[in-house]
């Protein structure tokens, strides 16, 4: 870190003479100022590299922050994995994701992006701007075992964004657009169907449109820049219709497509008043985009709040748990994940957390740096070695926790694999008073039955489930008591018919306990 830090330190005190000399082929420079890393930082505290006082960092840090909201908000990859998670893991989930992710800028950014720097590698502004540097400064300093590892890095990152993506257009389609529109009577493996030929559509679209992107001259940092000038419009609409009952749905509406125009505006206006003139480059400055960013987030949440105002919609949110679904499969899932009292918890939860992740990350953490000025050598360890902690903790809570929350089936495959079974976990004792028995009754149906046993008066306490959509029902007493059944029918019973149902669970099939249920107590 000391011999990174003396180099950063000697690159900013470099003259335009000095980087002329350094970046020159066959005794001609080809140094650009502005092209290339070299010299002082404009805008930054002494013109020093190692600084948060940099105006250049608070305008990218704005863009990334309106940029990334968008991103997630506007992206059906991420609402599509938090619906089918399990509840309980949901909002924990995606706080943990999210620090786990940030590992990534954070440590690329500290060790492989001034490393580029104190090198001095000829890595020009628009090859840093296509995500360059990385692989530059790995290859440089491992030769092609960095290539390599970049090259895998990459892989992965692609493969598993990717398939997210195509996924969850897959799934706008089919859902939203083919089984809404057009075949409202289409079943699952129809569905299943026109889920794969979208994928293979939008992969193919997405690879001609790189290339188109590449061939006008637009790289990955253009790309990002403008992201949230194109889609930034969607996060407050988004937000007010998920969290506020009055948010008004032609609002919102409204506010993303005014929004999105109004900051298309903007941008455009900007780079001719800055620059003279509206090219590729100069569309993708900062403030042009920083100005486009800032309209469309704050631009459409003003106009949908006006809309609603002037119109609330006073939503009751029911509707959203009357969403009709092709299969309803809540394998896995407890009663509990749906409780009013459970899902409150979890918004308060992921309220009081998220809000105090944010301000440390966003607030307090730069400000805690804007004292230290340029960066001495102790502050500047105690950044690396943060980064290096954060790194390792990242890596290990993203291999190790999911395994560990697999636990369970990887047991399951392993005795499978071996051809035994795996013997019962006491886990699988019914909380309370009640146990829980599976009878292993008919071919295709499922049904429990408890007993309890008193010594007094009562004689016999009997409670018994079927799974077959014929009844629950529950009955207490030696003598007749009321019976309700989930149909809404009331029978009596006796002592005799309630032990006959319990043998009937055991040795016969749900229709004929359902037969015997129908019977006159008489």
């Amino acid at each position: 870190t000391d011999s990174i830090y003396d180099m950063l330190q000697q690159v900013a005190s470099y003259s335009t003479d000095a980087c002329e000399l350094i970046f020159q082929e066959s005794g001609k420079t080809f140094f650009e100022k502005g092209s290339y890393s070299c010299g002082p930082v404009v805008d930054n505290e002494k013109g020093s590299y190692l600084t948060m006082m940099s105006l250049g960092g608070l305008k990218f840090g704005i863009i990334n922050i309106v940029g990334n909201f968008g991103t997630v908000f506007v992206d059906q990859s991420y609402w599509q994995s938090a619906i089918a998670a399990k509840p309980a893991s949901t909002h924990k989930g995606y706080l943990l994701g999210g620090l786990v992710w940030f590992a990534i800028p954070f440590a690329l950014a500290t060790s492989l992006g001034l490393a580029g720097v104190a090198l001095q590698l000829p890595i020009s502004a628009s090859e840093a701007a296509a995500g360059l540097v990385p692989p530059a400064v790995a290859t440089h300093l491992f030769g092609s075992g960095g290539s390599v590892m970049m090259a895998v890095m990459l892989f992965m990152a692609i493969v598993s964004t990717g398939s997210a993506e195509s996924i969850a257009v897959s799934s706008l389609v089919a859902y939203d657009i083919y089984r809404t529109y057009i075949n409202p009577e289409a079943d699952g493996r129809r569905i299943l169907l026109v889920s794969k030929v979208v994928i293979v559509v939008f992969g193919l679209s997405m690879g001609v449109l790189s290339v188109l992107l590449h061939a006008m001259g637009l790289n990955l940092g253009w790309v990002y820049m403008f992201m949230g000038t194109a889609i930034g419009s969607a996060v407050v609409p988004l937000w007010n219709m998920l969290m506020w009952k009055d948010a008004n749905a032609v609002g919102a509406i409204a506010g993303a497509w005014g929004g999105l125009v109004l900051a298309l505006i903007t941008w455009i206006v900007v780079a001719q008043a800055q620059s003279g003139e509206i090219t590729v480059d100069t569309l993708g400055k900062l403030e042009p985009n920083l100005a486009g960013n800032l309209v469309a987030i704050v631009s459409s949440g003003l106009i949908h709040v006006v809309c609603s105002l002037a119109r609330p919609q006073n939503y009751d949110f029911k509707s959203m748990g009357d969403i009709k679904m092709l299969e309803d499969d809540q394998s896995g899932l407890a009663e509990e994940d749906y409780s009013e009292k459970f899902l409150a918890e979890a918004k308060a939860w992921v309220t009081k957390w998220g809000l105090a992740f944010t301000i440390i990350m966003v607030i307090i953490w730069p400000l805690l740096s804007v004292p230290a000025g340029v960066f001495g050598k102790g502050y500047w360890s105690m950044w690396v070695c943060i980064s290096i902690a954060w790194s390792f903790i990242a890596t290990f809570v993203i291999i190790w926790l999911p395994l560990y929350e697999s636990r369970d089936t990887f047991l399951n495959i392993f005795y499978s694999m071996l051809g035994q079974q795996r013997p019962a976990a006491a886990a699988d004792v019914v909380k309370g008073e009640k146990s829980k028995v599976d009878t292993g009754a008919a071919e295709a149906s499922k049904a429990e039955c408890s007993f309890h046993r008193a010594a007094s008066e009562f004689s016999a306490i009997a409670e018994c489930s079927f799974h077959e959509g014929v009844s629950e029902f529950s009955a207490v007493g030696p003598e007749r008591r009321p019976v309700r059944t989930s149909r809404g029918r009331t029978h009596g019973f006796s002592h005799g018919v309630l032990m006959s149902c319990c043998k009937y669970i055991v040795g016969s099939s749900p229709q004929s306990v359902e037969a015997t249920l129908r019977q006159p107590a008489a």
